[in-house]
């Protein structure tokens, strides 16, 4: 198959921000590997099919570090990141191995009564102030950062700044240079925090098990981190664990007010939501897929497309989520799927670290909102819902809910 000569402005433009651009469908069908050109002026690759997008993630021919590097990266907060997300083997490896003991299937699931008090907290807070109410400040934006700041052992009265940071650093879109700079300032403010809160560890260890003491007590162990390492991994828990959630929350629940038998569904029968929440990720379009990207260190074919070493590739997960040949009837949620290989938390060795804390995250949001609120639905028209430029990961404004 030929290489496609349009090159395509990517991120896509769509009329509904919950819903995936309709022309990846026909690139799926017709051309499942183009040529796209980022927000920041560099042209890449744009993997449509999921067993493409499978094939890429798996293949150490695809370089997530080089992505950093060589004036390659399209968001400015990630250039010449030592995160985990961005490492190749054997310095990937060597991190993971230390970094996963935090997240044992064990370890989160000792978190279920916190995180499931939390939601339940925050959705009773929000029904006793009373309707008209934004689903996002009661309940999708301080469930995760309370999770994650607990997690990192981040003081209650520190939090606010977190919210900042993490919003100014997740633009994607053309940014004028005041705005680089900003979202630079909020990177270079968010690792003086991360070195002086390390710092107050270091100076007066207790035996607290959040993730940067944890990491601390390792490295005295002999499975050293070096401390920009745990800045990184910090700012990627932050970041991913935070936003992430927020706008998987919201959309999940944009879609099953879409159609509220699907609600009923859930408040009916409450033992669904473990698989609803795996439906609900595949169905959503919640990131841009800006953060899948991948340079190629060989020349490689993919999907008939002959890509160059040096070249840039990004995956595209939403696309991957909607292929009719993987999941049947692939445009219809159906919280009832049995058989969901869905790439949400991506494939390979990057799969996602955090993947089993977002489905308890979801799935206590869900129930807390489906057993209280039984007749919610959302307060305006879904067209009169305002939607910040340039995110990477797509969620309204606000989004009130009245019952």
């Amino acid at each position: 198959m030929p290489q496609s000569p349009q090159v395509h402005r990517f991120p896509f433009q769509v009329a509904n921000k919950f819903e995936p651009p309709d022309m990846l469908a026909d690139m799926r069908a017709a051309d499942p590997v183009v040529r796209i050109v980022l927000p920041f002026g560099l042209e890449a690759w744009l993997v449509t099919r999921h067993a493409d997008v499978r094939a890429v993630a798996a293949d150490p021919r695809f370089s997530k570090q080089a992505a950093t590097t060589g004036g390659r990266s399209p968001i400015p907060m990630v250039s010449g990141s030592k995160a985990l997300f961005w490492m190749d083997p054997p310095e990937h490896t060597r991190v993971r191995k230390i970094v996963s003991a935090a997240f044992t299937a064990r370890r989160i699931e000792a978190l279920r009564p916190r995180v499931e008090g939390l939601a339940a907290d925050l959705v009773d807070r929000m029904i006793a102030k009373g309707p008209p109410a934004d689903l996002i400040t009661e309940v999708a934006l301080p469930l995760p950062l309370a999770v994650i700041c607990e997690l990192l052992g981040v003081p209650g009265e520190e939090r606010e700044r977190f919210q900042e940071w993490a919003d100014q650093m997740l633009f994607t879109g053309a940014a004028a240079p005041g705005q680089v700079e900003q979202i630079r300032a909020a990177r270079e403010a968010l690792d003086a925090y991360l070195s002086d809160l390390i710092g107050r560890k270091k100076a007066a260890p207790t035996p607290a098990d959040d993730m940067l003491t944890m990491l601390l007590r390792a490295h005295d162990e002999g499975a050293r981190l070096t401390e920009e390492e745990m800045r990184a991994f910090s700012v990627v828990l932050l970041v991913a664990g935070y936003h992430t959630t927020t706008g998987s929350l919201t959309h999940a629940i944009y879609h099953l007010l879409h159609d509220p038998a699907r609600y009923r569904l859930l408040h009916d029968q409450p033992e669904l939501i473990p698989g609803a929440v795996e439906e609900l990720l595949r169905y959503s379009q919640i990131g841009s897929g800006i953060v899948t990207m991948r340079v190629a260190t060989e020349d490689v074919e993919i999907g008939g497309a002959e890509i160059k070493a040096g070249e840039a590739v990004l995956l595209s997960i939403s696309s991957a989520n909607r292929d009719g040949s993987v999941f049947p009837d692939a445009d219809t949620l159906d919280l009832g799927r049995a058989d969901n290989p869905h790439l949400t938390f991506g494939h390979g060795i990057h799969f996602c670290l955090g993947a089993q804390l977002g489905r308890l995250e979801l799935g206590a949001a869900l129930s807390a909102l489906v057993t209280r609120l039984p007749k919610v639905r959302l307060a305006i028209p879904d067209t009169e819902l305002s939607w910040p430029p340039g995110q990477m990961i797509a969620r309204p404004v606000t989004f009130p809910l009245t019952w």
